[in-house]
């Protein structure tokens, strides 16, 4: 009877451990999917943000005086704004 108690505790052992080591792969694999795509949405974003500073640039080349007045009318813009915001309290 021992043996039969022992045979079937080794079996649910071996089983438990079978089982483990599959969702040890899992979990695995579910990480290296996890970081791949995070390496990507990074890369990505990487690559628009110098693709929009080169655009940037090349505008700020070809357009010069209408960047200025156009940063100068923002920098006017958020001025009033922020001292209407102050003023009002």
């Amino acid at each position: 009877m021992s043996d039969t108690v022992m045979g079937r505790a080794g079996e649910q052992i071996a089983e438990t451990a079978r089982t483990a080591s599959r969702l040890t792969s899992a979990m695995a694999e579910a990480v290296e999917g996890g970081l791949g795509a995070a390496k990507r949405v990074a890369k990505q974003a990487g690559d628009v943000a110098e693709e929009l500073f080169d655009d940037t640039t090349k505008r700020l080349q070809r357009h010069p005086v209408e960047t200025a007045v156009g940063s100068m009318v923002v920098g006017i813009a958020l001025g009033i704004v922020v001292g209407w915001l102050i003023a009002r309290k």
